[in-house]
């Protein structure tokens, strides 16, 4: 028996007087409720109980103690009382991780309104263009672009986004709308060192892999920043299509050589826990799946 056990299995002996009272009200047999309490004087080095023909009696020490063991097993099950509720229930903070653009423009709404319907939830969005540790960084759930490595996380399929080629239309007005990749390297390139897609740009020609390694004119620190360097007519860009979705749309950019696009890159919600995982995890997990899987920025 660990500690707490042997404390429980005293109580119950100097509250019943009769170690074979104590056994029947823990289901327990008799000779492991006196080596418990044998264990326990030992290890204190004192005696709890003074035993006899006529019963068990608790001595001054053992009085003592009694109230000490009443106070700490009762802290205990308050303890595991609201750890239990905590994790039944919608309750406490949130950590959350995007990309960036991701989460300026698709998480951040749905996250407002999440927290609208859950008073008792906090969020921390930790919005970055890397892959966050889950584990050494305390994320409760994650959004991931792209293709999973095994980790025994759980991941659910949300959406699919393009890896997209874009420009101003007044700068394809001027020097014409690329055909094939590799007319690419007569246009001006605006790249963003935050992207994977600054080294290479990988295409498909039918049956083959056409590599493009572009020389910027212009390299930014963001994916923000070059998307607007693109809508001034700076150069020719390579991003994800929901983050310019809207501007596609709008017209402020246009899509070109979509022919040769490949295939797109899935949208994962990830998390741990399963049907373990407390309360608020499963709550965020089911509404941001729920909100991801009717979002057009990814579908």
């Amino acid at each position: 028996m660990d500690r707490f056990q042997e404390m429980q299995v005293f109580q119950t002996v100097a509250e019943e007087h009769s170690f074979a009272r104590a056994a029947s009200r823990l289901a327990l047999s008799a000779p492991s409720v006196t080596r418990a309490v044998a264990a326990l004087e030992e290890r204190l080095g004192t005696k709890l109980l003074q035993r006899s023909t006529r019963g068990v009696r608790i001595t001054e020490t053992g009085e003592r103690f009694l109230a000490d063991c009443r106070r700490i097993l009762a802290e205990l099950e308050a303890a595991e009382g609201s750890a239990s509720d905590a994790q039944a229930s919608n309750r406490g903070t949130l950590v959350i991780t995007a990309p960036v653009l991701f989460g300026d423009l698709v998480l951040t709404p749905i996250l407002a309104e999440f927290l609208a319907r859950e008073p008792g939830i906090a969020i921390r969005a930790v919005f970055a263009d890397r892959i966050v540790s889950m584990v050494e960084e305390g994320i409760d759930v994650a959004i991931r672009i792209g293709h999973l490595p095994d980790s025994g996380l759980l991941a659910k399929r949300v959406g699919e986004v393009r890896r997209v080629v874009c420009a101003a239309p007044s700068l394809l007005d001027r020097l014409g709308r690329p055909e094939h990749p590799h007319d690419l390297a007569r246009m001006p390139i605006v790249a963003s060192a935050a992207s994977s897609l600054l080294t290479e740009w990988r295409f498909r020609d039918g049956d083959r892999e056409v590599v493009v390694r572009p020389t910027p004119r212009l390299v930014v620190s963001s994916n923000r920043a070059a998307i607007e360097a693109a809508c001034l007519g700076t150069g020719v860009t390579r991003v994800l299509s929901y983050q310019v979705g809207a501007l596609v749309a709008a017209g402020a950019l246009e899509g070109v050589l979509e022919d040769f696009e490949l295939d797109p890159l899935p949208v994962h919600v990830v998390h741990a826990g399963g049907r373990k995982a407390p309360g608020k995890v499963r709550a965020f997990v089911e509404a941001c799946i729920g909100a991801l899987r009717d979002h057009p920025a990814i579908h």
